[in-house]
């Protein structure tokens, strides 16, 4: 394998042609540990989540957002689990994104994660056309990192998104570097569609 050397352009190789944020929006682990994400393109990121679509408006999509440096980032970085935890820490910042699947006091909300996966979608295309790369998390200690913010039990942390600017090749660690060098690949169109009459 051919070890990249430009972390910055690693366009997706798409059978239809797509926005240029979604073709050049990937995954990296590689963050600067010293970039910080301004406060005003942060809300713009959290501006898109809000304006995701979501099942009759409930609007089930909340967020933990925290900053390198502070007690609530080392708590979420403590409960990350495997590899992530190896580099999540030179993120700008970590955001636990939760699905309150409380629709009324009464009814569960059977959409909300579906619709908070629509809100972090929205958040990482908005952050990718912002010039910040995100991702995306499934290892971490969802119930310890519930219990450390005093979520209720119809709130659910589902994913852990990691935002920050990406680190300059040279000072990667081999092992993030021949991740980051994997070629990006997606199965072919067809074998995704069920029906297609």
């Amino acid at each position: 394998m051919t070890l990249i050397t430009d972390t910055v352009n690693r366009f997706a190789d798409t059978d239809a042609p797509l926005l240029t944020t979604l073709a050049e929006r990937w995954s990296p682990r590689g963050y600067d540990a010293t970039a910080v994400i301004d406060e005003a393109t942060l809300t713009t990121v959290l501006e898109a989540a809000r304006w995701a679509p979501s099942a009759a408006n409930m609007q089930p999509a909340r967020f933990i957002v925290t900053r390198r440096g502070t007690d609530s980032f080392a708590k979420i970085h403590d409960l990350l689990t495997g590899f992530n935890k190896s580099w999540a820490d030179s993120a700008s910042v970590l955001i636990a994104n939760v699905a309150d699947a409380t629709m009324k006091p009464e009814q569960d909300n059977p959409w909300a994660s579906y619709d908070l996966g629509q809100a972090v979608a929205h958040l990482s295309v908005q952050a990718q056309h912002e010039g910040v790369h995100t991702h995306q998390m499934g290892g971490f200690d969802a119930a310890a990192i519930a219990e450390a913010f005093g979520l209720s039990e119809k709130q659910t942390v589902v994913s852990v998104i990691a935002l920050g600017k990406l680190a300059d090749v040279a000072t990667m660690s081999p092992e993030i570097l021949e991740r980051e060098s994997t070629p990006r690949v997606r199965k072919p169109l067809a074998e995704l569609l069920l029906a297609n009459d």
